[in-house]
């Protein structure tokens, strides 16, 4: 037999072709978890918010602060005084390692431990007007936009007429009829929530125009007439579907509402309606300082920075809050 032509050898074998990588599994995304990775990519606005943080840290642990830095915010230090001008006798307004801001003149209280302890005044008169404000401004928005008709119409005349109404000069006149006593406050505690109740009263027809408005739209969209095709009632409907998606805009303007009211209870403060002295607040510090500020001008700074930084913080993260919750921003 004649060879065959060609190699009868082994065969070689075959490459083994090589495991493909796992694929990484694709995750979606909330809406809370897009907002969050836009906001991180705002820098001014993260140091806003580290800023907002630690003046709410602050403020809850003032007495912890004054206790380690400073002085009690009502005790009065007259050795720290020049007798006869009734100034700090120190320069810069008294400031030394024992009071770091220095001291108020005529009566020597601890400029810092005021300034602490007045982040809690504003602080807490700004969140829970705001609370009130979102509580009414919400329910009565959804409430007008969904069902429209004559109770639209009232809603939103009401908003007119509060829009309108002089809020300052309400407060004022108000707070001057006010008894010493009412629903178990008194002094400071009765001030504080007069400001809280009337500033939130007033600040609502604000936030209910824009849950007004984006209800009108949500109304109309599918899932919600889904909804009412398969029997879901009035009160699904606004708690379940509409609410849920009201979220967004809330958060953003509570948080741009927040330094509004700061400046308002300052303002209110530096005019005498504010809390009761001697209870620490910025705008009562202010009020105070006008009397010496070309004496000691640095007792009218500090307050002033102090209000500054806040109302500046929480803008600069409300603005951040908004560009991250808006699906059309550009970052």
């Amino acid at each position: 037999m004649t060879a065959p032509l060609h190699d009868t050898g082994a065969a070689e074998p075959e490459a083994v072709a090589a495991p493909a990588p796992p694929q990484k599994a694709i995750e979606g995304r909330s809406p809370w978890k897009i907002a969050w990775s836009r906001l991180k990519r705002d820098k001014v606005a993260l140091a806003g918010g580290v800023v907002v943080l630690l003046l709410i840290l602050v403020a809850i642990f003032a007495p912890l602060i004054v206790k380690a830095f400073g002085h009690p915010p009502e005790e009065l230090h007259e050795e720290m005084l020049d007798p006869l001008l009734g100034l700090p006798a120190g320069k810069w307004g008294g400031m030394s390692g024992e009071f770091l801001l220095g001291v108020e003149p005529v009566n020597g209280r601890d400029v810092f431990s005021r300034i602490v302890y007045g982040a809690r005044i504003s602080l807490l008169v700004a969140f829970l007007s705001a609370f009130v404000a979102v509580a009414l401004g919400t329910a009565l928005g959804i409430v007008a936009g969904y069902f429209g008709g004559w109770v639209d119409a009232a809603i939103s005349r009401v908003m007119d007429l509060l829009l309108a109404f002089p809020q300052l000069l309400f407060i004022i006149a108000l707070i001057s009829v006010v008894p010493g006593k009412l629903w178990g406050f008194e002094g400071s505690g009765l001030r504080i929530a007069v400001l809280v109740l009337v500033i939130g009263f007033f600040g609502w027809p604000y936030i209910g125009r824009i849950v007004r408005g984006q209800t009108l739209s949500l109304r109309e969209r599918e899932y919600v007439e889904a909804a009412r095709s398969l029997g879901a009632g009035r009160t699904y409907i606004l708690f379940r579907e509409l609410l849920p998606n009201l979220v967004a805009p809330i958060t953003v303007y509570s948080t741009l509402m927040i330094p509004t009211n700061v400046l308002t209870e300052a303002a209110l403060s530096f005019l005498g309606v504010g809390v009761k002295p001697p209870t620490p607040s910025w705008g009562e510090t202010l009020s105070t300082a006008v009397r010496t500020y070309q004496d000691d001008p640095l007792f009218m700074i500090f307050p002033g920075v102090a209000i500054f930084i806040t109302v500046l913080a929480f803008n600069l993260f409300g603005d951040g809050v908004r560009d991250a919750l808006d699906p059309k921003g550009s970052r």
